[in-house]
């Protein structure tokens, strides 16, 4: 299969770890997402693996090359753009999250993908690491029954982060950019929908980073009285000992299951105290697509997930906006 990359800011990783002993897939061309951005270093890292074209014009770039799969990842607020430009020609689509950075242009997205002939799924990648499959494995297998309480965290060191952050407009906020993936987690964990939405969010001490919110909270409602939380922060100090801080702890009838510090903690009425739980095997979310693409199974990650888990963020960002409970 062709694959070309539109943009290098998001996690282009997925698609390079995706096609790691892959020799039948292959990337053929990369060209900028957004005005400004740059593709040199990561064409120049690709050229050494990939005989691929480096384009200035995307649009040029998905008419010459006609790619099976186009991975978008530009800045932020022009996901939606790209997005079109792909489905309106029944490529596959592989695109970061946000998939846009309004609900206008997230109604345009699923409106292009319901006309058209392509497959999609967003770069929620952190679903596929370990400790969050053997969550999901252990909570499908009843292990802590019927899942009532969530509560999220989603921490990263701040850093000096690139112009394109500072503007809610290219930027599109911290909630749906950082926070998604908790959200993201907590529906796919419970198999919950989304009810209702109260949240903040703050640019203090956001260290001259213009727009940019440093730290959010999130209260989602979701079906049959679950509720759910999501703490989002740029506070975490420069000198720890990894860029971020994924937490979740779920509660159900019958246990409690914790995703800490990349282990998976359990207790519930068979277990005398907390248990570690062994880890399930590694994923990648790029392969898992291109199977899917290719009639080999369904992805972990649906087209339908994709939109609700973006419409959540925009939501729950919009309701720190206004400071009102936005109901779906």
């Amino acid at each position: 299969m062709k694959i070309v990359l539109i943009g290098s800011t998001g996690h282009t990783n997925y698609v390079v770890n995706g096609l790691k002993d892959n020799y039948e897939d292959q990337i053929v061309g990369i060209a900028p997402g957004s005005e400004g951005e740059s593709v040199d270093s990561l064409y120049q890292k690709l050229a050494k693996d990939y005989d691929l074209k480096k384009y200035n014009d995307y649009q040029k770039m998905l008419d010459e090359l006609k790619p099976d799969v186009a991975a978008v990842a530009c800045h932020f607020g022009d996901h939606a753009k790209a997005a079109v430009e792909v489905l309106n020609r029944n490529i596959d689509l592989f695109v970061e999250k946000p998939i846009a950075t309004t609900l206008s242009e997230l109604a345009e997205v699923k409106s292009a993908y319901e006309k058209s002939e392509s497959k999609l799924a967003s770069m929620f990648g952190i679903r596929y690491k370990p400790w969050f499959l053997t969550a999901y494995k252990y909570i499908k297998e009843g292990a802590i029954g019927e899942v009532r309480l969530m509560n999220a965290q989603k921490s990263y060191r701040l850093g000096q982060r690139a112009e394109f952050y500072k503007k809610r407009e290219t930027y599109g906020g911290t909630i749906p950019w950082v926070g998604s993936h908790a959200i993201d987690w907590m529906q796919w964990l419970s198999g919950k929908d989304f009810k209702s939405v109260y949240a903040s969010h703050s640019t203090k001490a956001n260290r001259n980073h213009g727009e940019l919110e440093v730290s959010a909270l999130c209260h989602f409602n979701f079906e049959d009285e679950v509720s759910g939380s999501v703490n989002i922060d740029y506070l975490r100090p420069q000198n720890a000992t990894s860029h971020d801080d994924d937490r979740i702890r779920i509660a159900g009838d019958k246990g409690v299951i914790e995703v800490l510090k990349e282990k998976v903690y359990l207790i519930n009425d068979q277990i005398e105290g907390s248990r570690e739980l062994p880890l399930v095997g590694n994923k990648e979310i790029f392969a898992d697509f291109l199977d899917w693409v290719k009639g080999q199974g369904e992805c972990m990650i649906s087209a339908a997930e994709s939109f609700r888990v973006s419409e959540a963020a925009l939501q729950a960002r919009e309701s720190a906006d206004q400071k009102k409970l936005i109901k779906f």
